[in-house]
């Protein structure tokens, strides 16, 4: 009797939670800022608290997770109303670093060390820090970088062309497995692919990590290898 308990109270949870959600709106981890954060977890906590408790009435849970969730919506609402209150609520940017100089204190508020900055700089494309003009970190803990003019990639628009455009590239071989559905996505059939591992003069189709292609039929194959990287100088 107990275990069918905890059984009805998890799906109970877990449709309060969904419906929760969709009134606080969907949000990517990487989109909360640190109040997000921080309800998210007491709202699961309290879920979990009403699917496992040994006392029968799970009200009082239910009840707590609807305070939250009102708590979550009238301050989005009033935050969207009030620049000040938004940014003590949810924080505002911080420029760590702007045409060559970094700032100390903005490192320090971000809780951000030298070394993480300049693996959130690789991460981003940016292995040599002259060719950042500005970084910052924004509400949502991730940092975005402004290039420097001279070092920002050329545009269609700067040189005067009108390139094709890009199309998606489909996932034909994934891990060594055919994908079928993808395959036919595009008008293809194991034959046209096998043809295009024999151009590529590629290997069996079982030692193929990854295989792509879009639908002006641009064939590329990505291998993989079990050898160590030589000069690993993140170590």
């Amino acid at each position: 009797m107990y275990i069918f308990r905890i059984i009805i109270t998890s799906f109970a949870s877990i449709i309060v939670l969904f419906l929760l959600t969709k009134i606080m709106g969907n949000k990517q981890i990487s989109q909360f800022n640190m109040f997000d954060y921080i309800n998210s977890i007491t709202i699961g906590s309290i879920a979990a608290e009403m699917a496992t408790s040994e006392t029968p009435d799970f009200l009082d849970p239910l009840i707590a997770m609807i305070v939250y969730t009102v708590v979550v919506v009238a301050i989005a609402y009033i935050t969207n109303k009030s620049l000040e209150l938004r940014r003590f609520f949810t924080g505002k940017s911080l420029i760590l670093f702007d045409n060559g100089i970094l700032y100390r204190q903005n490192f320090s508020k971000s809780k951000l060390d030298m070394n993480e900055f300049l693996m959130e700089c690789r991460l981003a494309g940016y292995f040599d820090l002259s060719q950042v003009q500005t970084a910052v970190m924004e509400e949502n803990g991730k940092i975005s970088f402004l290039p420097k003019s001279s070092d920002r990639p050329a545009t269609p628009s700067d040189l005067n062309i009108s390139p094709k455009q890009d199309k998606v590239m489909y996932s034909l071989i994934l891990d060594g497995k055919i994908m079928h559905k993808n395959l036919a996505a595009i008008g293809k059939d194991e034959n046209w692919l096998k043809k295009q591992l024999d151009m590529n003069k590629a290997k069996k189709i079982d030692e193929i990590f990854l295989a792509l292609c879009d639908e002006y039929d641009n064939f590329t194959i990505y291998n993989s290898t079990d050898k160590p990287y030589k000069n690993d100088i993140f170590q």
